[in-house]
């Protein structure tokens, strides 16, 4: 069985390092600006996690696996490291030119020491990951910075931490072990890593939320969603508006994992598959705007709920977004469907048909996983109760927190209600 349990001990590191990139590669979405590459960095976070559960399964019909979930502290300390940086394009540059080609290495070192035939399911699943990787390196080569001052940051970090992976050699161990120099320095153990007070939107305009009563102040209207009489065109570009701002959900949720180390796997997983629907959805608005005439540069971004929830903890972070914002969001969607009905708009009614559904399962979630999540944070009171008080926490930091990010366009610049209700009756 010796080489049955030395094929299941590489699976069982190939695990911990995905389910590390998962936990920490999230940081990188909040932190960088481009809506392009959060969605991509989100695409690439589920595909991580499927790679996870596959080894873990995979690993769990072998010999030596273990049964449990938990990542090494010598494994782990390396992906701790590799999110310090404070400039998120050279946090970046760490991940995909050291720690993703070192995780492609160890995948085709493993089809190299293992038995064609006798491990030939995992050696299928390792083909597969291979070429995911592969496509990893491809899909984030534009947005890697190669000629400025950030580009001359990123080659030092580079090479901090090709030391780091030179210790062990490697993620498996497959090359020669370089010992650390005797005055290497641990960034982590230096200082701790926190959620910025902010996120990045890039070269994109923000306020503090796209929502008012105020057809004059916002591109999206309380009244006018709910408003027979309103234009069913005026509430398509609303809701595309409602859901490209959902891009607030993909950063306050990336947040959650980084918090929440010793969560089941499981959790992480649908975390990952929650975080990639939302990028999903804010593309829906993303992409279907210009279509419809809007510049996207005239869009102001909504920071408001990442300002305020990256003040309380993650149980409450979560809480509040799935028993809370999405639980809440469903009688107003549903009427927004039944008047996107009247446009005869068939790949609108189908984007929205899918977020209902995602939400409704991100609602799920939200009943499997929020009392597990409150374990980890010792909450002991009963979901009800702690939703009452998450509830009033959270009120009482979006008066602290909360509208403090000014427009950054004037009225006559920026998308309001009136401009769209202008834009659909062609005045």
């Amino acid at each position: 069985m010796a080489a049955v349990q030395e094929m299941a001990r590489l699976q069982r590191t190939l695990f911990e390092v995905e389910r590390e990139f998962v936990r920490t590669a999230t940081t990188l979405i909040y932190r960088v600006g481009e809506p392009e590459l959060k969605y991509l960095l989100c695409q690439h976070v589920w595909e991580s996690a499927g790679h996870a559960r596959f080894l873990r399964e995979r690993g769990r019909e072998l010999s030596g696996f273990g049964s449990g979930e938990d990542v090494r502290e010598s494994l782990r300390q390396v992906f701790d490291e590799t999110i310090m940086p404070e400039n998120a394009d050279v946090a970046l540059t760490g991940f995909y030119t050291v720690l993703k080609p070192a995780l492609l290495a160890a995948y085709r070192h493993y089809l190299t020491v293992t038995d064609p035939l006798a491990d030939w399911p995992s050696k299928k699943l390792v083909e597969e990951f291979i070429a995911d990787e592969e496509r990893h390196a491809r899909e984030i080569a534009p947005y890697l910075r190669e000629q400025d001052a950030t580009a001359t940051l990123a080659r030092k970090w580079q090479a901090h931490l090709t030391t780091v992976l030179s210790a062990p050699g490697g993620l498996l161990g497959e090359s020669t072990r370089v010992p650390l120099p005797a005055d290497f320095r641990w960034e982590y153990q230096q200082r701790h890593y926190t959620h910025p007070p902010t996120c990045n939107r890039g070269r994109f305009p923000v306020c503090s939320s796209a929502f008012s009563y105020d057809p004059q102040e916002t591109p999206i209207v309380r009244p006018w969603l709910a408003d027979p009489k309103t234009d069913a065109r005026v509430i398509r570009i609303m809701v595309y508006v409602w859901l490209m701002m959902e891009m607030d959900a993909v950063d306050y949720l990336a947040t959650v994992f980084y918090d929440t180390p010793q969560a089941p796997f499981d959790l992480h997983y649908d975390l990952a598959r929650h975080l990639w629907d939302e990028s999903r959805h804010s593309q829906f608005g993303y992409r279907q705007l210009p279509k419809l005439g809007v510049d996207l540069m005239t869009v102001e971004h909504s920071l408001d709920l990442y300002n305020i929830l990256v003040q309380m903890p993650a149980h409450e972070r979560y809480a509040m977004m799935t028993m809370e914002f999405e639980a809440g969001s469903f009688p107003t969607k549903a009427m927004v469907m039944d008047r996107i009905r009247e446009l005869n708009d068939f790949e609108a009614d189908t984007l929205l048909a899918f977020d209902r559904n995602d939400e409704q399962n991100h609602v799920r979630y939200g009943h499997r996983w929020l009392p597990a999540m409150m374990a980890l944070f010792g909450e002991t009171r009963p979901v009800e109760e702690f939703m009452k008080s998450t509830r009033a926490k959270f009120a009482e930091a979006a008066a602290i927190y909360g509208g403090k990010t000014p427009h950054s366009l004037s009225p006559e610049k920026r998308l309001t209600g009136e401009k769209i209700l202008a834009m659909v009756s062609g005045t």
